[in-house]
């Protein structure tokens, strides 16, 4: 595609955190096809280099920093260092997430903790850090809050802090938008159906559940949603792309469900 009219970011910089591999990489690699500079932050650094080397030959530069969004600092940390690298920041991307799948009569305070720190905590303070250098520049900017459909409504059970973390995110989504709209800050956030993720994949390996019951699980939800098939990440990514551009000038505050219509069932 040689022109993208009113998607292009060229000359735009992004940071995407929880950007090495899922829904984050695919966000990263659609930016910097469309081309924009993106800073890859993820808690595993070596993952982060490594998936940038697939981005090579994008119009976009990527490169790769360590993002632990558990700690308050690192929205003022990753803005700095995508001024450094690219002259400014202008979007950021808050993909970084964790889903423990814990039946509700079984949370703990420390699972607890560590969901909102992460989903919830994390996400505020990395938007807090990177909106406070987006409005010193002036130029204004655009946050992108991956929320979930479990924000809005249960998808299977355990998962009760997962899914009020998301619908904490939605909500603080709006109130973003109106705080930071005198700074020329736009806030959107995309809530993700039943997306096909290595990390889903994995939750097998992690004996949070076997293989049979999270095949099971996946085959509920399609035959739920009218498109037929689970979602990848770069159904996320395209509509990141949207909303990252000029296309989505007029649009702030908004929740964007892209659930193959899971939710009209």
């Amino acid at each position: 595609m040689a022109d993208w009219g009113p998607f292009d970011l060229t000359g735009k910089s992004a940071i995407v955190t929880g950007g090495a591999m899922g829904i984050g990489f695919g966000i990263a690699s659609r930016l910097t096809e469309a081309g924009a500079n993106v800073l890859v932050g993820d808690l595993d650094e070596s993952a982060a280099k490594a998936s940038i080397e697939k981005l090579a030959d994008h119009r976009g530069t990527a490169i790769a920093a360590h993002a632990d969004v558990s700690d308050p600092s690192a929205g003022v940390q990753l803005a700095e260092r995508c001024v450094a690298e690219f002259g400014s920041v202008d979007i950021l991307a808050n993909n970084a997430g964790i889903y423990p799948i814990v039946p509700f009569a079984d949370v703990t305070p420390e699972v607890f903790d560590r969901i909102v720190s992460v989903n919830y905590r994390g996400l505020l303070f990395t938007s807090q850090g990177v909106a406070q250098k987006m409005a010193t520049q002036g130029t204004g900017g655009v946050i992108i809050n991956i929320a979930s459909i479990d924000g809005i409504h249960p998808s299977f059970p355990g998962l009760s802090t997962y899914g009020s973390s998301k619908a904490a995110v939605i909500q603080l989504t709006k109130n973003m938008a109106i705080e930071l709209a005198p700074h020329r800050i736009r806030v959107v956030s995309i809530a993700p159906g039943a997306i096909d993720t290595d990390g889903a994949r994995k939750l097998a390996e992690s004996g949070e559940m076997n293989e049979e019951e999270r095949q099971g699980i996946a085959d509920a939800m399609v035959a739920k949603m009218p498109i037929g098939r689970m979602g990848n990440p770069d159904d996320i990514a395209k509509v990141a792309v949207f909303l990252a551009s000029s296309a989505a000038d007029y649009m702030t505050g908004e929740n964007v469900l892209v659930d193959g219509g899971y939710l009209l069932g």
